[in-house]
């Protein structure tokens, strides 16, 4: 997917929803930054003059009707074709003069370059302190289940592959996709490249459109359900063994008391405690059938993924 002098292709993904305070200020700076790439603006129904201005100022302009950036992502991933992505947001919180090293990662092999705002300036600038809390709360979280060191796991400031782009299905619908894009990355063992950044608050007149209690939770929703879905062995079993345990604490009280006395007299904390020990087993059972699903579906995503590198070079 090389132009005609071979150099590698580059898009500029920028999606955005009322951003006409900050918008030509970011399409002239990613066109500076990167100035033989081509700046994709998708306007996800604003009602202000963002693609009026975007438009203005060079960029490719598109609509997507679908609401929520988790959506406009998808379309940008399905209809734009390159050999490097950069994706940021439309309200000039990224430095764009960082783009060409995210730009030279990829093409070093990285799978997704992150731009790591928590190991800069991003605790000083952001003024809202349970989006910071949220930040140490969802990396903590997801760096112990998966063994890994991302230090941001939620930022949108990012650079991709064309092979990341094309094999990475988009689930979300709102602002949780960068978390989903970072446990995907993870559980497939992608090659990831964090490069810190110099984050830097909205300027004044810019609006953010986080709702830090919905969205907050929609996050902790995605967790929840790819821990689930990736990690079921840990999730059920970790369950099970809790409800076991405890059913298991009920039958040895029973137990005691029949030893003590040769009768029953709680027949009905000695049938709940067989089910809860049931109940137990079943769901780490459950954990142990779903944990060979997710490897087998790990190993088809390497397989079908390395069958797509090797058609994308022999079709070049």
């Amino acid at each position: 997917m090389k132009n005609e002098s071979s150099q590698p292709t580059v898009a500029v993904l920028l999606p955005c929803y009322n951003e006409e305070v900050t918008i030509g200020k970011v399409v002239r700076d990613f066109k500076r930054a990167l100035p033989n790439a081509d700046v994709y603006v998708y306007d996800n129904n604003s009602t202000d003059r963002t693609a009026e201005i975007a438009t203005a100022e060079g960029a490719i302009v598109r609509k997507e009707p679908r609401q929520g950036k988790g959506n406009v992502i998808r379309a940008m991933f399905e209809d734009i074709d390159a050999d490097v992505y950069v994706m940021a947001d439309g309200d000039d919180t990224y430095p764009a003069e960082s783009a060409p090293q995210m730009v030279e990662k990829v093409l070093e092999g990285y799978d997704m370059v992150i731009g790591d705002r928590l190991s800069s300036t991003y605790f000083q600038e952001n003024k809202r302190p349970f989006h910071n809390v949220g930040n140490r709360v969802v990396r903590g979280s997801i760096n112990g289940l998966f063994g890994a060191h991302v230090t941001d796991i939620m930022t949108g400031y990012r650079a991709f592959s064309f092979n990341f782009v094309k094999t990475y299905p988009v689930l979300s619908r709102g602002f949780e996709v960068e978390t989903e894009m970072t446990i995907h990355s993870l559980n497939n063992n992608l090659k990831l490249y964090e490069l810190p950044i110099q984050y830097r608050d909205r300027p004044e007149g810019s609006v953010s459109k986080l709702d830090t209690v919905g969205d907050g939770i929609r996050v902790m929703s995605t967790i929840f359900r790819m821990i689930r879905e990736y990690k079921p062995l840990p999730f059920f079993g970790t369950l099970g063994v809790l409800i076991g345990l405890t059913g298991l604490g009920f039958c040895i009280s029973v137990m005691i008391e029949f030893w003590q006395t040769g009768f029953v007299s709680r027949f009905p904390t000695l049938i709940g405690a067989v089910m809860l020990v049931v109940t137990g087993l079943l769901l780490f059972i459950t954990g142990i059938i779903l944990d060979v699903i997710a490897k087998n579906n790990r190993k088809t995503f390497i397989i079908e993924s390395n069958r797509f590198a090797w058609l994308r070079r022999h079709i070049k």
